[in-house]
């Protein structure tokens, strides 16, 4: 019997490597596109973060307020010894405190553990021999009438003349210490900041009409150019940068030196 031939092909086994499929070409386009948007996203969520990020690569640490103490201590220049004592203060572990305290007289001090932004003032100079509370009471003793009338007092108390921000306003005016700008209103404190030096000593108003008083130094690492505050706003004394953060009501150069023209001193930055 004759066999019928079948129309349906044998499959054939292939033998060798799986064959690839042609490779694509790169699109470098793309990959552009992807890595800005990757960007674009981590500057837009980032952007908040980049002055922390600044302000803790200059940090006032006390490292580097060692550093610069040792710079300005050497210094010829009453306001860079001023400087450096305000910034050993920093050092220093201070409870704000502005109860009333009866203390000795000359050179009385509340306990040193104690103090506000007055104290940490008058402890700065007596770092460089000069004793605010014997030269501000006995300013006020002569000239009473001279003086903000606080408290209804009648006259001069050495516990606390010296420990009030307007008493040493006074005295520094009268000293001849009080630095002006000529404005549009009048003679008033400077708000730029090549005005101020180390040393300066200046005064605030606060919210709420308080006044405030810290002294001027220079900024730690890059920042040594600018002025910063040595301060005691309520959590004891620090470095900040923080001079046109509040409304500036007093500029003073106080050298406890008599007869100096501190309109001629040079500028230490």
């Amino acid at each position: 019997m004759a066999r019928r031939r079948s129309n349906r092909l044998d499959t054939i086994e292939y033998i060798g490597p799986r064959p690839q499929k042609p490779a694509k070409r790169p699109n470098f386009l793309l990959g552009w596109v992807v890595l800005l948007v990757a960007a674009g996203a981590v500057y837009f969520f980032g952007k908040p973060f980049l002055p922390l990020l600044q302000a803790q690569q200059v940090a006032p640490t006390s490292e580097r307020a060692n550093a610069l103490i040792g710079e300005l201590q050497p210094s010829a220049a009453i306001g860079d010894r001023l400087a450096a004592a305000a910034l050993q203060r920093t050092q220093s572990s201070v409870v704000y405190e502005d109860a009333y305290y009866k203390i000795p007289y000359p050179n009385g001090d509340i306990p040193s553990g104690k103090g506000r932004a007055e104290d940490l003032v008058v402890r700065s100079y007596r770092a460089l021999g000069v004793d605010l509370q014997q030269r501000v009471h006995e300013d006020m003793s002569r000239n009473f009438s001279e003086y903000p009338q606080i408290f209804g007092r009648k006259s001069a108390d050495a516990n606390i003349d010296h420990r009030l921000t307007a008493n040493l306003q006074r005295f520094f005016r009268r000293s001849g210490a009080e630095l002006l700008t000529s404005g549009v209103e009048g003679d008033a404190p400077s708000r730029e900041a090549g005005d101020y030096r180390p040393g300066d000593v200046v005064t605030w108003r606060l919210a709420g009409g308080r006044s405030h008083i810290g002294i001027v130094v220079p900024g730690p690492g890059e920042n040594r150019s600018e002025p910063w505050v040595v301060h005691n706003i309520g959590e004891g004394p620090v470095w900040e940068n923080c001079l046109f953060n509040f409304k500036i009501i007093g500029h003073y150069r106080y050298t406890g030196e008599e007869g100096v023209d501190v309109s001629v001193l040079a500028p230490t930055y």
